[in-house]
């Protein structure tokens, strides 16, 4: 099941470059409103349109996945983007991670590489 493993890893990849990319936008934006201003802001925002087409991929892959592997083996493997998240907390927003949240991440890695056995 190594192959769900690193379908796993490229679909959480997507995703959390999806999620960064939307904080790298939202930054970018006012305060959230309802206005047009707002809005046409968004739908202008380069960054915004590129987390839109990463969730896309993420979703199309999520969908071979669960067609092709248990979902007893594939959903928690979704876990993996935590585990990325962190590092792009760290590395995209310079963010400090404590210790304690790192033992979480190990934690995270060690149960998916023994959900996939």
């Amino acid at each position: 099941m190594w192959r769900l493993l690193c379908f796993s890893v490229v679909q959480c990849i997507l995703l959390v470059g999806g999620q960064v990319l939307l904080k790298f936008s939202m930054m970018r934006m006012p305060a959230f409103s309802w206005s047009k201003t707002f809005w046409l802001g968004l739908l202008t925002n380069w960054q915004f349109a590129l987390c839109g087409l990463l969730f896309g991929a993420a979703s199309l892959l999520w969908m071979y996945i669960v067609k092709t592997f248990p979902f007893s083996m594939a959903y928690p493997m979704i876990s993996l983007s935590y585990v990325f998240g962190m590092f792009a907390a760290m590395f995209f927003f310079h963010e400090d991670i404590s210790l304690i949240r790192w033992m979480g991440v190990a934690c995270i890695i060690v149960g998916c590489v023994l959900i996939a056995k």
